[in-house]
């Protein structure tokens, strides 16, 4: 049975596919991330410039333009299908602490944007220095605590808009 594949491009067009008629596609690498493709008598020269595997998105660069494309193969689409949006979530509005500890340094300031990973502070627990980072852009709303603070498990550090 041949396997749907659901391809966006430039997330505003969509083009539904199945692995039995990419296979009608006469692909052949030239070099690494380079290929020279034969679609119905036409050539297309390709070449990947950023590719997320995980994520199934690419940046690819055909005949000199540019186009972002994300792949959704056939669980995406059952998943989809059933109004579950992958990796979908709470979003995280507050940082409280995981343990109690001292505040060694904090990084952000009021009305600072951040983004995802950033360091936001530095917690120490245990003898142990811990950054506490963040887990998604935003920018920061207030901050509740002070450089030598103590702190216990739950208090209330950093609130994001």
């Amino acid at each position: 049975m041949s396997k749907p594949y659901k391809i966006s491009v430039n997330g505003n067009q969509v083009f539904n596919f199945t692995d039995n008629s990419l296979t009608t596609l006469d692909a052949v690498s030239v070099e690494e991330n380079h290929f020279h493709i034969l679609n119905e008598n036409t050539p297309f020269q390709a070449e990947i410039i950023a590719a997320d595997f995980n994520s199934k998105k690419y940046s690819v660069k055909v005949n000199g333009n540019t186009y972002d494309i994300a792949i959704a193969n056939e669980l995406d689409l059952l998943i989809e299908s059933m109004g579950i949006a992958v990796g979908a979530g709470k979003v995280v509005n507050e940082i409280k602490a995981p343990m109690p500890g001292l505040i060694l340094e904090i990084c952000v300031t009021v009305g600072q944007e951040v983004t995802e990973n950033e360091p936001l502070l530095i917690l120490e627990a245990m003898k142990m220095e811990n950054t506490l980072v963040s887990p998604r852009s935003g920018k920061i709303k207030s901050i509740t605590v002070a450089k030598s603070n103590a702190v216990e498990k739950g208090q209330l550090l950093i609130e994001f808009e």
